[in-house]
């Protein structure tokens, strides 16, 4: 008896305690700035990343079953067993008719290669070969590649569309927007296409290791704690406890499985928290106290999705907002592969809520026809408006999908945040502005931009505020962003991108020296921003600085040999001393990089002239016209000619 009484006493004892302590939790939760993961890695700055060939140590059959998804083959090395495409002759060749350049990939013994060139009649006049160090995509739906050079990194102006079997020009490079072999693979893209890059500070896009493939800490958190604990026979009985040295996403709420799945399954407009970048968040985190992502919302076509909208489409679904349990995990295992798991699996995942036979009001010949398969009706494949050539289920699960129609006409509703109810109006016009920067120049969207500013305070008249120049700087008010910032110290601005922008509206202006002092800013945080370099270098020429100029320049050539525009510069410069050889050398390598520059063009004419080369001017100047045939200059040189 007084055995009994004991116990009962010590199991209330028990409980009273472990009340009190989730009382202090939630107290001290409820009292930081910051609910803090109950996974150890997490927010730990102790816990370092230990790399897939430690985790494969211990999980082999899990890695070599990842290892075939389409994240562990998000990214690899351009190699012919990597590659998916098509090289044969037919195939194989892309031509752009606005900027009238042909691209052909080809295989140089083990190399991967792309010639960019341009016919006149049957003469080649222009050509360019590029090296493709990387291929990003597992090949079910497309191969794009990428152009390695000294650390910097670009995207090539073709992809090879799987579905269709063909090659065509890259998303994004369509309809006079091909900017060949310039677009920058920056921390945005990469994060998402691949394990997080051990990236160089003060660039945007130079990498010093780059990871092949998604690997097994993205989701799970970085690794060394877990490893240390095995190692040192910490063993836990996952069937009944939670392993708290990792993180495993299948303990997670059904919302931070989604966080998870959504940092890059929910593709749109990502505006980041102030101080936070694209490789800060972890799992188990809120992803919207590091980003917030908007996709665009229309009307008229249900249809109207983006390729990697996934999570969007599915929080759209009676599915997920009436059951308050689905997550993308209901229905895949990440670590097995689309294209090895059973149709059974998806459709089951069906049954867990549509048990009963009766659900399903379809006529039975049907159904028999389609196998009783859920996904067929109800989640079909579907184009997106982002990536041509290519059909993806569509994740927004409906009772009668509607038919594609193609002459609906998709009016644009707004910018809707996908991971946060509540976002204030700042964030709103941030992530206008990234629209139109990035995606849709509208006016509308600036001026919705503008206005979601003064609705959250800010002073669009007087005094300085990064939103606001930045959407000055869009609408090319220079002069207005000077009148702003007249005050403004250069020391004071702490964003290197708004200081750039302060210092080319100075340099639009003529003002060349404030240009100089908040150009210098921006160069100082962001050293191998080339661009950044660049204008500096500009703003020193145009205040005849010099010999500052050329150092810019020479620093942007030994940092990417490739930077066209520093060729042309450096050309000028050189032209100006009457050192007419270098001149030429760095003009003609401008050219063969770019042909279509108009200034480099009448400048090399000049140097031609300069060095007796009477038989080169004319097919320059020719060139020159098909840029602008209305050009004074290039006329005028021509009649002088003649």
């Amino acid at each position: 008896m007084i055995i009994e009484l004991y116990l009962t006493f010590m199991k209330k004892a028990i409980l009273l305690v472990t009340f009190i302590l989730v009382c202090l939790s939630l107290l001290y939760r409820c009292s930081s700035d910051e609910e803090k993961s109950p996974f150890l890695a997490i927010d730990n700055p102790e816990a370092q990343y230990v790399g897939m060939e430690t985790c494969k140590n211990c999980h082999t059959g899990i890695y070599e079953s990842f290892m075939q998804t389409g994240m562990g083959q998000s990214w690899g090395l351009a190699t012919k067993q990597k590659s998916s495409a098509d090289f044969s002759n037919a195939k194989a060749l892309v031509y752009d008719s606005i900027k009238n350049l042909y691209y052909k990939p080809y295989w140089d013994g083990d190399s991967l290669c792309i010639l960019e060139y341009r016919l006149t009649g049957n003469d080649t006049t222009h050509k360019r070969i590029e090296k493709v160090s990387y291929i990003v995509g597992s090949g079910q739906h497309t191969n794009s590649h990428i152009i390695n050079i000294n650390g910097y990194l670009h995207q090539a102006p073709i992809t090879f569309y799987t579905q269709k079997g063909k090659w065509d020009l890259a998303p994004g490079f369509e309809k006079g927007k091909n900017s060949r072999f310039d677009r920058k693979i920056e921390l945005e893209c990469i994060t998402c296409h691949n394990g997080y890059p051990e990236f160089v500070a003060g660039s945007l896009n130079k990498f010093n290791n780059i990871k092949l493939g998604i690997d097994c800490e993205r989701c799970h958190g970085p690794g060394s704690l877990h490893v240390s604990a095995k190692q040192n026979g910490d063993i836990i009985d996952t069937a009944t406890s939670i392993d708290y040295t990792i993180v495993n996403p299948k303990k997670l709420s059904i919302e931070a499985q989604n966080n998870l799945c959504q940092r890059c399954h929910l593709q749109g407009i990502a505006v980041l928290k102030e101080g936070k970048s694209f490789m800060d968040f972890l799992p188990s985190q809120e992803l919207k106290k590091s980003m917030h992502v908007f996709m665009p919302s229309y009307s008229g076509d249900e249809n109207h999705m983006i390729m990697a909208s996934h999570v969007e489409r599915m929080k759209m679904s009676d599915c997920f907002v009436n059951s308050n349990k689905m997550s993308c995990i209901t229905c895949h295992n990440p670590h097995v592969s689309v294209k090895f798991t059973a149709q059974e699996v998806f459709i089951n995942a069906c049954k867990t809520c549509h048990a009963s036979k009766d659900d399903c009001k379809e006529n039975m010949a049907l159904r028999v026809a389609k196998q009783d398969n859920c996904i067929t009706c109800h989640m079909p494949k579907n184009g997106s408006i982002d990536i041509p050539h290519v059909a993806v289920t569509d994740h927004y699960i409906r009772r009668k999908p509607k038919v594609e129609n193609k002459e609906a006409i998709a009016k644009f509703l707004g910018l809707v945040c996908y991971n946060d109810d509540q976002v204030d109006a700042r964030t709103q016009a941030q992530a206008y502005v990234e629209f139109y920067e990035r995606y849709e120049p509208n006016k509308f969207f600036l001026d919705s931009a503008f206005t979601l500013l003064i609705k959250a305070g800010a002073d669009t008249s007087d005094g300085y505020d990064a939103d606001v120049i930045r959407a000055f700087f869009l609408r090319e008010d220079y002069q207005k962003i000077v009148s702003l910032c007249n005050k403004v110290k250069p020391n004071e601005i702490k964003n290197a991108w708004t200081s750039y922008r302060i210092g080319e509206a100075f340099l639009k202006q003529g003002q060349y020296a404030r240009s100089i002092a908040f150009l210098q800013s921006a160069v100082a945080s962001k050293k191998y921003a080339l661009d950044f370099q660049h204008k500096l270098g500009t703003a020193y020429l145009e205040n005849n600085q010099i010999g500052e100029a050329k150092k810019v320049f020479e620093f942007i050539l030994n940092e990417n040999p490739k930077y066209i525009a520093a060729f042309g510069s450096l050309g000028y410069i050189a032209m100006q001393a009457g050192d007419i050889n270098k001149a030429k050398y760095y003009l003609q390598q401008s050219i063969l990089l770019d042909p279509d520059q108009l200034q480099v063009l009448i400048n090399l004419a000049v140097v031609y002239h300069q060095s007796n080369q009477g038989n080169l001017i004319k097919p320059i100047l020719y060139q020159a016209l098909q840029l602008d045939s209305q050009n004074a200059q290039v006329k005028a040189m021509l009649r002088d000619m003649e």
